[in-house]
């Protein structure tokens, strides 16, 4: 009767086998998925925050960080005691008198609406503009030309050019024995910037002097701006300091005048981290997957070890670290990858682009030569802390039921 034990024997063995492959299959296939989820969000993460970081220093050098304006004004010599007492705070770098308002600009039956801004060459911001002209020069708005500097996108849309005349109506009708006539000014474009932002196509600079003539203010400013050594601090700074000196003014950050833009990215963000996180929720379910496996496949061993005096408690314990391990080392693996290829993915692409010749952003046609990428800790750490918490409950169940597994039911029916 036992001429076909060892028969019966290896029968045994290689089906054991093979389980444990496909067993191990499955596991490997888990590290991998979460590893490729963890890496996936972390470069889409960095990318996202080059982006942000890209925008918000092509922003920061034509908008004003911190802007105070009054409806009856500013006259020079009030301007003078406030910048007194704010230019001795070490976090000031600038103070800039400020002049501006809602023109229409038109030309040939095209109509644009943009914010006119007074800049003077002296002042401070026109060494930032400077930075970003594409044609002309800062130092051409001369007083009395009446000569402007137009956004890109604005020279864009209404096909101008260095030289073009314009026609710029302002919101203020005049009022003569003839009747009630718009007002209306026409000046030469001297000059096109261009940031990369939603201020190419809604801003244009004329000289201080020419400003407060057409808006009719006389000597008296608006209001005026406040540049920061730290633009990112414009809410603290107001807060601590500007609300201090001046409580009786109204301060406004720059963070404030852009946030519809910002609140959208950040959303953006958002989204995309939630839709790339489904790749960590297959992997979760891979881990589950194999650990159901893993306990049908050692439903004898379980027997063993629980008539040995293992308790339900120590059999769940295992598989959870069992689990856990796989996922521990999927998210180490992929935040060692997502991290070095989110430092190098600017030389990465670039790389690509030599070798198969094409330009995945042409400067002619994009804001950028590079793809821009910021590694944040606070994003790395809320990845693997999500991964490993998604990782920890994947194998809860599975654990549970191997603790469940009765030691005689499962020696008797494992024939």
């Amino acid at each position: 009767m036992f001429k076909n034990l060892p028969l019966f024997i290896g029968y045994r063995y290689t089906r054991s086998k093979r389980r444990e492959g496909f067993v191990s299959f499955i596991s490997a296939f888990s590290l991998g998925a979460m590893a490729l989820g963890v890496a996936a969000l972390i470069i889409v993460l960095s990318v996202m925050n080059g982006f942000d970081r890209e925008i918000k220093s092509r922003l920061l050098k034509v908008v004003p960080h911190v802007t105070v304006t009054q409806h009856k004004g500013f006259s020079p010599d009030r301007l003078t005691v406030i910048a007194e007492e704010i230019a001795g705070d070490p976090a000031v770098r600038d103070f800039i008198p400020m002049v501006q308002g809602f023109v229409m600009l038109s030309k040939h039956g095209q109509q644009v609406g943009v914010n006119l801004q007074g800049i003077d060459p002296g002042w401070p911001t026109a060494d930032l503009l400077a930075d970003s002209m594409l044609n002309g020069e800062v130092e051409q708005l001369l007083e009395g030309d009446f000569r402007v500097i137009i956004g890109s996108q604005i020279a864009r849309k209404m096909d101008l050019f260095v030289g073009d005349k314009l026609q710029i109506t302002l919101p203020k009708a005049s009022v003569t024995p003839a009747g009630i006539f718009p007002r209306i000014k026409r000046v030469t474009v001297s000059g096109v910037f261009e940031v990369g932002a939603q201020v190419d196509g809604s801003v244009i600079f004329i000289h201080q002097h020419d400003a407060r003539k057409l808006l009719r203010l006389g000597d008296n400013y608006q209001g005026f701006q406040v540049q920061l050594y730290d633009a990112f601090v414009a809410d603290e700074w107001i807060g601590v300091q500007g609300r201090q000196l001046f409580p009786e003014l109204k301060w406004q950050s720059w963070t404030s005048t852009m946030g519809a833009l910002f609140q959208a990215m950040r959303m953006e963000k958002v989204v995309v981290s939630l839709l790339l996180s489904v790749i960590i929720a297959v992997a979760a379910f891979n881990i589950i997957a194999s650990l159901v496996l893993m306990v049908a496949d050692k439903r004898r061993d379980i027997a063993v070890i629980r008539t040995m005096g293992a308790t339900s408690s120590l059999v769940t314990k295992i598989f959870i670290i069992q689990g856990l391990s796989v996922g521990l080392m999927g998210i180490f693996s992929g935040t060692l990858i997502g991290c070095t290829v989110a430092y190098f993915i600017g030389d990465i692409v670039a790389m690509i682009e030599s070798v198969l010749g094409i330009y995945f952003f042409d400067p002619s046609i994009y804001l950028i030569s590079a793809l821009p990428s910021k590694i944040v800790f606070a994003d790395v750490a809320t990845v693997i802390v999500s991964a490993v918490l998604v990782s920890f409950l994947a194998t809860l169940y599975p654990a549970w039921r191997a603790g469940q597994i009765l030691p005689a039911e499962a020696l008797r029916y494992d024939q």
